[in-house]
């Protein structure tokens, strides 16, 4: 394969770090232009000394002090807030573009890389949760290539028929299912969510993630999200996507056609596997991933989710019937509900109730637009930390 130049938003975290390892095993294949990252500065630059990239951005310009110190005598420049990461995804050079920063941060860089007809490797769900309309019209309008790094929505992507065009009916497909580990709740007795502490909500049973990633899969919202996400991405009916539980995380999701099979993409649970395979579609290259053994793994099992034991899945399959700005309204109050919960300021329950809360308070907001959007997701956060801080007072 020709060799690639890459931009890695987000690189400190679990995607970015399993992109680097990925590259670093292909270095005649992958060359690392930007690494953009907020928190982990020391940990950026150690990325910067390794990888050489011409630059790395963070938002913050004390943080851009602290990083200009620390890469010192090196090629690579810093440059500073929303402008240079929307600037380093759109770059000539740059072929494919690895969108992982978490949250709505993460839209304005994708966007631009879109906006640029760069392959954009889609690891940020709000992209498509708060603006799947106008962003999957630039895909279109820029003749970007757009490969999906979430291992369910990459599965879906491996099972449809190769050029799939945006037409389930026409390509004979029946339904989409989309499959969930169940998290570290499955099988907790109800009564007992009531009592869920932060530090066992982010032990997820089969994936290494990020603390808010892990509470989203604990109550199923990660998974909500993804029906969102799968929406756009492969223009589906709500009716046309369904979730099934399975505990293993070995199938990743699946396709079922109308003649009855089911194709499906199975792996070990590592991110390294899809990441792999967008970095090289359509061609394949070794990931490190550990080879799947089903025998050693002995049995696949599969059971419906319950939705009274995860409430978020269920509001974001309303979420997604009512449109307009309620997916960017769940997404945003989720955000700020899931971080007052690490912060003990709410219980485990009190993340659903936050949406169903924010959903009814903030329904008719307009969504005409990006900017409509983007007030959307603003006014969701406002109002759900005062809704937060009335519930402590």
């Amino acid at each position: 394969m020709t060799p690639r130049n890459l931009t890695i938003l987000g690189a400190t975290g679990t995607i970015g770090v399993n992109t680097l390892d990925v590259v670093a095993r292909h270095p005649d294949k992958f060359q690392v232009i930007a690494l953009t990252g907020q928190n982990q500065i020391e940990k950026l630059a150690e990325q910067c000394r390794r990888f050489r990239p011409r630059y790395a951005v963070v938002l913050e310009a004390d943080r851009g002090g602290a990083l200009q110190a620390l890469l010192a005598g090196t090629q690579t420049e810093v440059l500073v807030g929303m402008a240079a990461l929307e600037f380093v995804s759109a770059l000539p050079e740059v072929d494919s573009v690895m969108a992982a920063i978490v949250g709505a941060a993460g839209l304005r860089p994708a966007l631009a890389a879109a906006r640029a007809g760069k392959r954009v490797l889609l690891a940020n769900k709000e992209t498509l949760v708060m603006a799947g309309r106008f962003f999957m019209e630039a895909v279109r309008l820029h003749g970007a290539t757009l490969l999906p790094i979430d291992s369910e929505h990459n599965a879906i992507f491996q099972s449809l028929p190769a050029g799939y065009d945006g037409d389930l009916a026409r390509h004979g497909v029946r339904r989409i299912l989309l499959t969930a580990s169940g998290g570290p709740f499955r099988t907790r007795a109800v009564e007992t969510l009531k009592d869920v502490t932060p530090e066992q909500a982010v032990a997820h049973p089969n994936w290494v993630m990020g603390k808010k990633i892990s509470v989203d899969s604990a109550s199923m919202m990660n998974k909500g999200l993804e029906v969102i996400e799968a929406h756009w991405l492969f223009n589906a009916r709500p009716q046309q996507i369904e979730v099934v539980i399975h505990p293993q995380s070995i199938v990743h999701s699946m396709v079922e056609y109308l003649d009855g099979s089911v194709l499906a993409q199975l792996s070990n649970p590592d991110m390294r596997t899809p990441i792999a395979h967008s970095l090289a579609y359509p061609e394949r290259v070794e990931a490190g991933v550990n080879w799947l053994d089903l025998a050693k793994i002995g049995q696949l099992t599969f059971e419906a989710p319950d939705f009274a034991r995860f409430p978020c899945l269920k509001l974001a399959y309303q979420t997604l019937e009512v449109g307009g700005a309620a997916p960017a309204i769940l997404n945003a109050a989720n955000e700020v509900a899931v971080a007052a919960f690490l912060d003990r300021r709410i219980p485990y329950l009190g993340i659903a109730a936050s949406l169903e809360a924010m959903l009814g308070r903030l329904s008719g907001l307009p969504a005409e637009s990006l900017e409509d959007l983007m007030a959307a997701d603003a006014t969701a956060r406002r109002e759900a930390e005062v809704l937060i801080a009335h519930a402590e007072a």
